[in-house]
């Protein structure tokens, strides 16, 4: 349904001009940007004529979808203003603000898991189609800035909170923080085990505003209450992350601007480290390589010294995938050098951060094999991916998904066109037990690459076992 403007709506018609975009293509555009998001949407042609000639206004995610399709074509965030969609019903500011103030910072931080909630019993999929295509790079700026001038509250002690039932205030205890890094570590092994979008996964919203948000707004010591930022930033970056594994890139970009925030508060350098390594992996797989390098480089920068080798190395590696996609060779085998040299220093008794739990050799090779994947280098993709699927393990399911299709990329590009199917269908029966939009966009990837052999038997046969998969996401 559309709503009617006062006349033409020349600044649509304008930015379209420079974009390049027919009304046939911005309807197309946003049609899919729709189905990614889970809505049926059937803009055509005569669609967007009636937005522009007539001024006609589209309602609920629609303008923001028209705006991330320009911007996607344009390649920079394009504001509803500047398409003359501006009284359209905005979208919710709430979650990338990074306040100073500690008590600005728990009340942008429960507002936005009370907005999760409110959504998703809304309906029509949750509040966050109406952020659809919201993502913007720079909104990173400022939350990673003022993080690294100040990774510490002076004080989080907090006097007084919502009642518990009783009358009194909630009086927070460290017997509550271990109940939230409890979930934390359940959630861990939820996402790596099933993906994001498994029913377990969708918990860790829900486990924020039932459980964390009445604990940050109670009373607590600064002991008490720095362990609890701590809990809350933990459970919120993983919130961030099984939303970016199924696509939502709007939520999973709050969610990390307010772990960044929350562990600020906590006073811990290295988990605030962590939540700007996510970030840059989220700007790399996004397209924004630079901007990548520069959130990799924030997390580092701060933590040396502070943080363990085996961090540090993270981190590093972290840094040579953004140097990859944004094709610098020699940055990205600098920076894997100095991750695997990282990597090489940790020793068992070190006090590695439990979140740290997932990274080994294994995860180092596969993350080594995808820069070289970026960089057009198959024969390194080839010994780097037979290192990470030496030791497949049912505890890590979608990373052994992901190293699989990287294997079949590398097959192909090496001329192995069997050994390659051979991988795919591996991957694809793995994804299939699995629910990871981020592990199904590489199944599909590999099917695009294997287009020019479309009619060999072995693709014939891959295609038809990943149409299931695909179609369910359809």
């Amino acid at each position: 349904m559309s709503r009617e403007q006062r006349g033409p709506n020349e600044k649509l018609g304008a930015v379209l001009a420079l974009a390049g975009i027919s009304n046939a293509g911005l309807a197309r555009r946003v049609n899919d940007l729709g189905a990614q998001r889970g809505l049926t949407l059937r803009y055509d042609k005569t669609s967007v004529a009636r937005w522009v000639s007539k001024g006609m206004v589209p309602q609920g995610a629609a303008p923001h979808l028209i705006a991330a399709a320009i911007g996607q074509k344009l390649g920079r965030p394009v504001p509803l203003h500047e398409i003359g969609l501006a009284d359209a019903d905005p979208a919710p500011e709430v979650g990338l603000a990074f306040p100073r103030d500690v008590g600005q910072a728990v009340k942008s931080a429960t507002e936005l898991y009370r907005l999760d909630l409110a959504g998703r019993r809304a309906g029509s999929g949750g509040i966050w189609q109406s952020l659809a295509g919201s993502f913007a790079v720079s909104a990173y700026a400022t939350p990673a800035s003022r993080w690294l001038i100040t990774p510490a509250d002076s004080s989080v002690a907090r006097e007084a909170g919502p009642s518990d039932g009783s009358g009194a205030p909630l009086k927070v205890g460290h017997s509550d923080v271990r109940k939230l890094r409890e979930a934390a570590e359940d959630a861990r092994r939820w996402d790596s085990k099933y993906g994001g979008g498994d029913w377990r996964s969708s918990m860790v919203p829900e486990c924020l505003r039932v459980e964390a948000a009445p604990l940050l707004l109670g009373s607590y010591s600064d002991d008490v209450g720095r362990s609890l930022f701590g809990a809350a930033a933990e459970l919120t970056r993983l919130a961030g992350w099984m939303a970016f594994d199924t696509g939502q890139q709007e939520a999973a970009q709050r969610y990390y601007i307010q772990a960044l925030r929350l562990a600020r508060a906590a006073a811990d350098v290295p988990l605030g480290g962590y939540v700007l390594a996510s970030m840059s992996l989220q700007a790399t797989y996004r397209g924004f390589g630079d901007e990548g390098v520069d959130l990799a480089q924030a997390a580092l920068e701060r933590n040396r010294g502070l943080a363990t080798a085996r961090t540090l190395s993270f981190f590093r590696l972290v840094e040579a995938r953004a140097h990859a996609r944004a094709g610098d060779a020699q940055a990205a085998g600098a920076a894997l050098k100095s991750a695997e040299s990282w990597l090489e220093r940790s020793r068992p008794g070190d006090s590695d951060p439990t979140w740290l739990g997932f990274y080994s050799y294994d995860r180092f090779a596969a993350d080594a094999a995808e820069c070289y994947r970026d960089l057009k280098a198959p024969r390194q993709v080839r010994r780097f991916t037979e290192q990470a699927l030496s030791k497949p393990t049912e505890e890590f399911v979608r990373s052994h998904g992901l190293r699989l299709v990287v294997s079949a990329v590398a097959e192909l590009e090496s001329g192995n066109l069997d050994a390659a199917c051979e991988q795919g269908v591996r991957a694809v029966e793995v994804a299939g037990r699995i629910s990871s939009a981020r592990t199904t966009e590489y199944v599909r990837d590999l099917l695009h690459r294997l287009e020019p052999y479309g009619d060999e038997p072995r693709v014939v046969e891959l295609r038809e076992r990943a149409r299931p998969l695909l179609m369910t996401t359809a």
